[in-house]
């Protein structure tokens, strides 16, 4: 290859690598299979061994893959250094590499040594740190030097130890793996799909943005858990990396009980082999194998590199799929009209679930893979995708095989299908007579965090089938008698329906907004618009530049609520609702501190010592509004650590006061007292 072409396809490479590491690490999407990019890194490893001239410091190959934004106040999370580096390790799929990494021990320690062996677990990296007992801190992998404080997150992960018990050191870190469990994983996805939303593609994707939410109660509901697998050698003096996890675990830490100690390269084959049939049954994603040199002094004997330990190598399996055959496809409408394509499949077992079925996602993706009726596909489910078709055999294909056709009309009502340009999927226009979208927007009305309604699916289908309930709204005007009349319904089932509508008059204002199903709106947004408007007439009065003004809501979700707010049939349907006693103001008065703020507009940029989430509750709590954007209507941005500097410029530009942290407390009361000063409040 010409020096030139090799320079070409080194810069090539580094940029692929650097675009997909962002979409792995910050975006939760990966468009890339974890094989794919651990191929291309080989290959520019390789390239830059051969040609050491063309070598540059920040090459993705001298560097661990970041979690951290470019833009800070994307997330709000403080960033911290850690005490020590967190790399990331070596890997192969290759059993003659680990030989190789075993000899290679072998030769630096001229020693006797063991190994210890451990699942490798597909989540996100997080380091802990105890104090006394004590959770103090959690910081994320970061960029391996800092990391983002996720610690309130953490407090909420369920088999996380807030305190320890036991002989534990006064401080220490331990490092490990935040999971998502494929049950969990299936409930969010599942909760993902009905609301219309792209599912994550898998358990690492959805653990690591779960992680990283702003509502630590949200976090909390994700069904996280976490696997502890690392003390760093320096922080804690031990013999062996065993004993170390053995003392964790008597301190009432999480760590894996599935590790082995291993004599020989013919035992690590052994539990390898055994590993990657019975990884299926787990019920969480692994992807691999760690190896560790188990003498902690020997670790420290061969150090590091720049990017990984000399000590540790991962063996990584290739993605478990399995071949089954596509037996039909349905195309389901959902509560916002989007008609979706989904494979009914010979159920297959994959990962501790038997699959029956996969979704093709839109028009675009079938033609992509050119799938038929009655070919056998292939399927992958767990540390990958979940569950998604990634090829065909073609070899099976029938003769007579036909490419399905799109339907051009809804499956369900007929109705011709549009696609608005730049859209994947395709939509049934017939909002208010499609009996798919109005049964799915009543499902989506009764779920728990809208309405909470002592109902299922099965109900709507057969209240929507009798007549009884065409709308939301008609459920409130369903009796006891009618219920009784129905199948299936005796006096406490009925009663319990009853009283769970009576009981959904006191959900507050933000819940009973998204349980209008206003396309685009999930539970955060709702929460924000509600808080930041106060009222459903004042949200309906609202222009799109108003609207904008919210935190999160931009053009698409701004003209989603303009529109369903302005339509003649939704205006008459809310209006039933209040008539039934549905709350559409927030009532904040039991939680206001002080009107301190009243009447004010308020944007905040940067880290602050306390969380971004904190921030806005304690400008909600005393009477303001909080803004995602500086407009003229603004009345001033408080600024942390690190500020935005468009905001920063937007509020030179139109003369917005920008006060710092300390500045802004000074407005708030102290012990019921508004502190007054003489003069004006310092401006950052």
């Amino acid at each position: 290859m010409a020096e030139k072409a090799i320079s070409d396809r080194i810069n090539e490479l580094r940029e692929i690598l650097k675009e997909n590491s962002r979409r792995y690490y910050v975006e939760n999407a990966p468009t890339m299979s974890d094989f794919e990019f651990d191929h291309l890194m080989r290959e520019l490893e390789d390239l830059e061994k051969a040609h050491p001239e063309l070598d540059v410091p920040d090459s993705p190959t001298h560097r661990v893959g970041s979690d951290l934004e470019d833009v800070r106040e994307a997330k709000g999370f403080v960033q911290r250094p850690h005490r020590y580096p967190m790399l990331s390790l070596g890997n192969t799929y290759s059993i003659d590499e680990v030989e190789e990494f075993s000899m290679r021990a072998d030769k630096g320690l001229n020693t006797d040594f063991t190994y210890c062996c451990e699942l490798k677990f597909d989540g996100t990296a997080i380091c802990l740190t105890y104090r006394k007992g004590v959770l103090v801190q959690a910081l994320t992998r970061g960029d391996g030097e800092k990391g983002d404080d996720v610690t309130e997150n953490v407090r909420h992960i369920s088999n996380i130890p807030q305190r320890l018990h036991g002989n534990y050191p006064e401080e220490f870190e331990i490092r490990g793996e935040i999971l998502m469990p494929y049950e969990a994983f299936d409930r969010l996805n599942l909760k993902r799909l009905e609301d219309e939303e792209a599912p994550f593609a898998n358990p690492r994707n959805a653990a690591s943005g779960s992680l990283k939410l702003l509502d630590p109660a949200e976090v909390g509901e994700r069904g996280l858990w976490c696997s502890l697998y690392h003390i760093p050698a320096q922080s804690l003096s031990f013999d062996t990396h065993e004993h170390a996890l053995d003392a964790a675990a008597s301190w009432g830490l999480p760590v894996s009980e599935h590790r082995k100690i291993c004599r020989s390269i013919a035992e690590i084959k052994e539990y390898i082999d055994y590993w990657d049939k019975q990884r299926r049954f787990l019920p969480y994603a692994t992807d691999g194998i760690v190896i560790k040199i188990n003498e902690l002094a020997l670790q420290r004997t061969l150090g590091y590199t720049a990017k990984s330990p000399r000590w540790a190598v991962a063996y990584k399996f290739q993605a478990e799929r399995a071949c089954t055959e596509l037996l039909s496809i349905d195309y389901q409408v959902g509560r916002t009209g989007a008609v979706t394509p989904v494979a009914n499949l010979d159920p297959v077992q994959l990962s501790g679930t038997v699959v029956k079925r996969a979704t093709l996602n839109n028009e675009d993706q079938m033609s992509i893979l050119d799938v038929r009726v009655g070919d056998f596909v292939y399927v992958e489910k767990g540390g990958e995708i979940i569950p998604k078709i990634t090829g065909i055999d073609l070899s099976r294909r029938k003769s007579s095989s036909v490419k399905p056709a799109f339907p051009e009309f809804c499956p369900d009502c007929g109705t011709r299908l549009v696609k608005a340009e730049g859209e994947a999927k395709w939509f049934c226009p017939n909002q208010d007579g499609c009996a798919m979208q109005i049964k799915g927007r009543m499902i989506h009305f009764i779920g728990r965090k809208a309405m909470d309604i002592n109902a299922g699916e099965a109900t709507i289908e057969q209240l929507f089938d009798t007549g009884l309930a065409k709308s939301p709204a008609d459920l409130y005007d369903i009796s006891k008698y009618e219920l009784l009349s129905l199948e299936g319904w005796q006096e406490k089932s009925a009663q319990n329906f009853i009283d769970s509508l009576e009981e959904s008059k006191k959900v507050p204002f933000d819940r009973t907004l998204f349980a209008l199903g206003i396309r685009n709106v999930g539970e955060s947004t709702a929460r924000l618009v509600a808080r930041h408007f106060g009222s459903l007439d004042a949200l309906a009065s609202a222009g799109l530049s108003e609207l904008q003004e919210v935190e999160t809501v931009g053009d698409i979700i701004a003209g989603s609520i303009y529109s369903f707010l302005r339509d003649e049939k939704h205006i008459k349907e809310i209006s039933r609702l209040r008539e039934k006693g549905l709350c559409f103001e927030f009532h904040e008065s039991e939680n206001r501190i002080s009107d301190a703020l009243e009447g004010k507009t308020i944007v905040i940029s940067g880290n602050f010592s306390i969380s971004r989430d904190e921030m806005k509750e304690l400008i909600r709590s005393h009477g303001g509004k909080n803004s995602g954007s500086v407009s003229g209507k603004t009345s001033f941005l408080i600024a942390g650590e690190k500020p935005g500097p468009e905001k920063l410029k937007k509020c030179e530009q139109l003369g917005v006061p920008v006060l710092s942290e300390e500045a802004f407390l000074t407005l708030l009361p102290e012990s019921g007292i508004i502190i007054k000063t003489e003069q004006e409040p310092t401006l950052f």
